[in-house]
């Protein structure tokens, strides 16, 4: 997860689907309580125990604790490619986005949605839309201050939990992506703190929010996250272009990155029937 959650375009939510260990993710994370943990550590030790227990914490600190290890030791790598490969690497994100774009409008192709397709072709224009603007704004605009990290944790660590949204690319569509891996490489501390912390708030305030709206809204609310990734592909196809252009090798880049979503899906697909003919 913590390899994929740091590549733009693979989502760290999918892997945890393939390893049967969303479920209990999702559920661990519904399940934290920081009102109840905070009163229990001072007054019963117990209880405080029993909770721990109920929020399955030693699960989520080694499952923290393998997203970390990986994202530093991937965040290098990536750093490198970066700047010794730009455009070559920026073709292989595009290539992840817009086939993970595809194959969320794959998911949308259900019975329920053909019977709202007002409501999900307004959805996905409306993140077509914003996805552009946003696309077409200048880093220097955005910035790196302490609050725009803290709004982009908010969004990519809930990102991060949905199979097939990418927690990185949100971050590049703040215009934070490479200056996060930066710090990371660079063990800049406080703007990674900052940007943790906004995550943290992210995931405990709007995870149930998210949930809701999934449930009542799912066709819409992943037709305007489609809109989005398609719309904001024009940032990475700009800095394809400043950085030497398509050539053909560049294109096969973006050739590749189309695969892998593809391969995930399909040894998802593959595990999900599995469980199902198992049943």
């Amino acid at each position: 997860m913590g390899a994929c959650d740091i590549i733009p375009g693979v989502s760290g939510g999918t892997i945890a689907l393939l390893t049967g260990i969303y479920e209990r993710l999702v559920t661990a994370i519904g399940n934290i309580r920081p009102d109840v943990l905070l009163k229990t550590f001072f007054t019963d030790r117990k209880a405080f125990v029993a909770e721990l227990k109920y929020m399955d914490f030693f699960f989520l600190v080694v499952l923290v604790s393998g997203i970390v290890a990986a994202a530093v030791t991937v965040s290098k790598i990536i750093s490198m490619l970066l700047e010794s490969y730009t455009a070559f690497t920026y073709s292989f994100f595009f290539g992840l986005i817009i086939a993970s774009a595809v194959l969320i409008l794959l998911e949308i192709g259900s019975v329920e949605s053909r019977g709202n397709i007002v409501a999900v072709v307004c959805s996905a224009l409306a993140g077509l839309v914003i996805g552009y603007l946003v696309g077409g704004l200048e880093p220097a605009m955005l910035g790196n201050s302490y609050p725009v990290l803290f709004l982009t944790g908010m969004v990519a660590f809930c990102a991060m939990i949905l199979p097939g949204i990418s927690g990185a690319y949100i971050t590049l569509i703040f215009n934070q992506y490479e200056y996060l891996l930066n710090c990371i490489h660079t063990m800049n501390i406080v703007p990674l703190v900052v940007f943790s912390a906004g995550g943290i708030l992210g995931i405990l305030g709007f995870t149930k929010v998210l949930k809701f709206l999934l449930s009542r809204y799912h066709a819409a609310m992943l037709a305007m996250l489609t809109g989005l990734m398609i719309g904001t592909s024009r940032l990475l196809i700009g800095k394809v272009e400043l950085s030497g252009g398509f050539t053909t090798a560049v294109i096969a880049c973006a050739v590749a990155g189309v695969a892998i979503p593809v391969i995930l899906e399909f040894v998802k697909r593959n595990c999900i029937s599995k469980e199902q003919t198992s049943q």
